[in-house]
């Protein structure tokens, strides 16, 4: 009697599926199982796939893709269904896949089984609802593995996942190195207890070396079937009194990079669906470990860089305290366009360099690298902060993309750079800035004001750029902050409200405390607690890279009388600067007893540089200064310019455009008057905190100051 009678006498078909082509061929008896004729038949994948309920087809379909990953039997109970959809009976299949090369085939037996009981289809007695718990497991096993960011912490996941009905009390996972089995970590066993596996050879007889030298898993349900197939290595195993074992291989992109052990206390049977969820969990394991492995050569190759292209700051400045912080992007390599440098000058003199080429990538990292040796060079060949920054704008446009281009008009990168020269001994200070924010100072009370700087184009724009210079002088107790814009736009701000937050850390500062201290408050004030260091882990993702380089002047300071002062150059060419002033002004009254004093000083300033620059062909000096205790202090301010001509007083009407000027110092100061200055002279009035509200009529302001000094306009106007 052949076979194939045989089989059908006990109500068993036959029935074969090439991957390849996707023909399913059945028997007579495997086609009438099907609800089909009886006879045999050859039929689409599509086709026979109509006949199994949805679910069911789902369900076969992970355990056969189990099956031939594994090189085991495809089992799995389907339910049968009629044209109209109406489920006629259930059935058991059981194939073997036959595998050559990337297709294989499925060779099978199908027979009717007896239909479950209803809400008993997906339970047994170890699992309960096996296919709920099964999905949420695994659905919380891939988001934790992948939010892990290192090998420990995927480790430590691996550690805590409780699988549905079957929790494994032991896990290891193995590595490969060479032609040597290695344990990158374990969990459930002893310290020391990993000795014998930490440097095994891959072809000693021991499940893990054999996993990953097939690629295929290795499921021992009991100690007889593990003393049985690997004799030599069981007595390692024995020790441990585990009843069953899987080894599963971890594969990533096609290359077996080592394998998962998962160890039981009690006997595990190893079902399809045991098997499925090992599986699984093996994949998503080898993708975090893969993805965990990438990120920390990143992390190694970035630190690296950081260590080659970040400058150590050189040996202590008398009389100067320096400080200075970069923190990387969180994105890609963490190594980006922002860099700061100190570079030693003739004479005792210091530079300090801030800068941001355009982007976060290595690109971006490796111009930085160069753009830095080309500033350290121009500096230490002597050149002023102007002509060093011109130099490196044509050395940048040379190296970049857009050298090519139409002038001025390319794709290459730019970069925005900050470059000071000081001295310390006088605390005089030269800046050169290229399209890069102001810098800040916080005065010796704990004033923070921002330092308008005259500036060109950012670096690598336009090759040939004028970058004028700014001086003024860092006082003794002040501190001068320069940074790039990470610092002030991360966290969903802007340069304005960025500006307001690290200026309220600069007022806190205690002058007493450290530089140091100052540096990381201000990092963990917009990353939080430990993200300041240029080393090391970074567990948070940043917007942007951070460079922060702060310089303290120190010395003896006044306790009793500290002095605010500040000042500003109005160029003819910008007039706009004349609302800097106004700004900078109310900064540095910002606690002004007398809010009317306030706006009547900036009035006064308003009307006095514009003076200049209407009825001068130069530029205007602002020099304003605080003095005293709080609510008894004076303020000085005084505009200066190089004419000679001398103010009278003006009797404007009431259309006039201009000519109100003395009039308003008259009405609004305190004191005021005009002192020539060799080439030029200087206009001025004061303002007392304490005085009444018509201080100008009190105070006694020079009667006859129009008799000794000038005015401010080469034509004897007193201005708009």
């Amino acid at each position: 009697m052949r076979t194939e009678d045989v089989l059908a006498a006990i109500a068993t078909g036959v029935w074969r599926w090439d991957n390849a082509t996707g023909i399913v061929t059945l028997d007579a008896e495997a086609a009438r199982l099907l609800g089909l004729p009886a006879e045999p038949v050859e039929l689409s994948e599509a086709a026979v796939r109509s006949r199994f309920h949805p679910v069911d087809w789902n369900e076969i379909d992970g355990i056969v893709n189990l099956a031939v990953a594994e090189g085991t039997l495809a089992e799995a109970r389907l339910r049968i269904m009629d044209g109209s959809g109406r489920v006629i009976r259930t059935v058991r299949s059981r194939s073997k896949p036959f595998i050559d090369g990337t297709d294989y085939q499925l060779v099978g037996m199908i027979q009717e089984v007896a239909e479950p009981q209803p809400g008993t289809a997906a339970r047994t007695p170890v699992t309960g609802d096996w296919r709920r718990s099964r999905e949420a497991f695994l659905l919380d096993a891939g988001r934790a593995l992948a939010e892990a960011r290192s090998t420990a912490e995927v480790l430590r996941v691996a550690a805590s996942l409780s699988m549905p009905g079957f929790s494994p009390d032991g896990l290891a996972v193995f590595g490969v190195a060479g032609d040597r089995l290695t344990i990158i970590g374990h969990h459930g066993h002893d310290p020391g207890d990993d000795g014998p596996f930490t440097d095994m050879p891959l072809d000693t007889d021991y499940p893990a070396a054999e996993v990953v030298r097939t690629g295929r898993a290795i499921y021992l349900p009991s100690p007889e079937e593990y003393r049985t197939r690997f004799p030599a290595t069981w007595p390692l195993a024995q020790r441990f009194g585990r009843e069953s074992w899987a080894f599963l291989p971890l594969i990533v992109a096609g290359r077996t990079m080592g394998a998962w052990m998962a160890a039981f206390k009690h006997t595990v049977a190893f079902t399809p669906d045991e098997r499925s969820v090992l599986s699984t969990v093996a994949r998503m394991l080898a993708q975090a470990l893969a993805r965990a492995g990438v990120a920390e050569s990143e992390r190694e190759l970035s630190l690296g860089l950081q260590r080659t292209m970040m400058p150590v700051l050189g040996p202590a400045i008398p009389g100067m305290e320096v400080a200075a912080r970069y923190v990387p992007t969180g994105g890609g390599l963490q190594v980006g366009g922002d860099w700061y440098d100190m570079i030693q000058l003739p004479g005792g003199r210091i530079a300090l360099v801030i800068g941001d080429v355009q982007g976060h990538d290595v690109r971006a990292a490796g111009l930085m690298g160069q753009l830095r040796i080309a500033l350290r060079a121009y500096a230490s060949e002597g050149h002023r902060p102007d002509a060093v920054l011109s130099r490196a704008s044509r050395f940048l446009y040379g190296i970049t993309d857009g050298a090519a281009g139409d002038h001025g008009d390319h794709g290459g990168r730019f970069a925005t750079c900050l470059y000071l020269e000081v001295d310390p001994a006088t605390g005089s200070v030269d800046i050169a800035r290229a399209g890069h924010p102001d810098p800040a100072i916080r005065m010796a009370d704990g004033t923070v004001v921002l330092r308008p700087t005259a500036g060109g184009l950012p670096l690598g724009i336009v090759p040939d750029t004028d970058y004028p210079t700014t001086r003024f002088t860092l006082e003794p107790g002040e501190t001068l902050m320069i940074c790039t814009d990470g610092l002030l736009e991360t966290g969903g701000h802007d340069l304005e409200s960025g500006w307001a937050r690290i200026r309220k850390l600069l007022e806190q500062h205690v002058s007493t405390d450290p530089l140091e201290v100052l540096a990381d408050s201000l990092v963990q004030a917009v990353h939080g607690p430990g993200s300041h260091h240029t080393t090391g882990p970074f567990a948070d993702r940043r917007e942007d890279d951070i460079a922060v380089l702060l310089l303290s002047r120190t010395g003896g300071v006044a306790q009793r009388r500290v002095a605010r002062r500040t000042a500003l150059t109005v160029a003819q060419a910008e007039p706009e600067r004349i609302a800097a002033a106004r700004h900078q002004l109310r900064e540095l009254l910002h606690d002004w007893a007398d809010e009317e004093q306030v706006d009547a000083a900036v009035l006064m300033v308003s009307e006095m540089l514009t003076n200049v620059l209407v009825h001068t062909d130069g530029n205007a000096l602002l020099v304003a200064e605080a003095t005293g205790e709080h609510g008894t202090r004076r303020l000085r301010v005084e505009v200066a310019d190089a004419s000679d001509e001398l103010p009278h007083r003006r009797r404007p009407g009431e259309m006039a455009s201009s000519g109100r000027g003395l009039v308003l110092m008259e009405v609004l100061a305190h004191a005021w008057g005009v002192d020539p200055r060799g080439e030029g002279k200087s206009i001025w009035f004061e303002l007392y905190e304490e005085a009444g509200a018509d201080g100008a009529a009190d105070a006694g302001a020079a009667p006859d100051a129009l008799g000794a000094t000038g005015t401010t306009g080469a034509d004897g106007a007193d201005g708009t």
